[in-house]
Parts: C-alpha cells; sequence; structure tokens
C-alpha cells in the first residue's frame, strides 16, 4: 500500500502543476415571446433558438425559469474556456444572436463570471 501511496502523491504533485486557468461564463436572458399564444407555441419557438444558438456557438443552453408562462423565457448560456475576454465575446454573439430574432425580444440579460 504504501506504493501506491507514493505513486498517486507524486502523480498528483505532476498533474498540479499542470492545471490552468479556467473562466465560466454564465449568461441568464429574459426574452418576452409577443406571439405566442401558448406553452406549445412557446416551446415551438425556444427549441429553434436554442438549437440554432447550439449549432452556431459551442454554448450549453437551456430554459431555466418562467415554464409555465406563455410569453415570458428565461434562458441560461454558459460556456468554458480559459480566457474572460474570449468567453465575453462569445456572450456578447449569443445575445447578439437571439436579438436577431423578430419572435422574441430580450427584456434583460445578465452575464456572470465564475
Amino acid at each position: 500500500m504504501r506504493g501506491k501511496s507514493k505513486f498517486f502523491s507524486s502523480l498528483l504533485t505532476t498533474h498540479s502543476s499542470l492545471i490552468m486557468k479556467m473562466v465560466v461564463g454564465v449568461c441568464t436572458i429574459e426574452l418576452y415571446i409577443p406571439m405566442s399564444g401558448s406553452l406549445k407555441g412557446k416551446r415551438q419557438v425556444l427549441q429553434s433558438i436554442k438549437n440554432k444558438i447550439k449549432n452556431k456557438f459551442n454554448v450549453a443552453v437551456a430554459e431555466v425559469g418562467e415554464q409555465d408562462l406563455w410569453q415570458k423565457a428565461i434562458l441560461g448560456v454558459t460556456t468554458v474556456a480559459n480566457d474572460r475576454s474570449f468567453v465575453n465575446e462569445v456572450m456578447d454573439k449569443v445575445v447578439g444572436f437571439i436579438a436577431s430574432f423578430p419572435e422574441v425580444q430580450i427584456v434583460h440579460h445578465q452575464l456572470e463570471f465564475i
């Protein structure tokens, strides 16, 4: 057992020198969907937008709030990189991309870094 302990200790020491900076960007985006008349209509609009965001920007996106309201949604978008300015740039592009959809209006958005 003593040999394994030394092995894991040396492995941990070796890998700790390889740890790099990681920046996680989390953006919450509140949307108004004026033409939605049902939850089904809202889901169709959001599903289309979410799929297009995922395909264009290599980010994770999900509806994280207001699921029971027809004309309101809150999306959560996140990405990870080693550079804060890159994360900020990606999130700005995502927000701009969402704003380009005539079916939705951005009420508010907030970006946080972890």
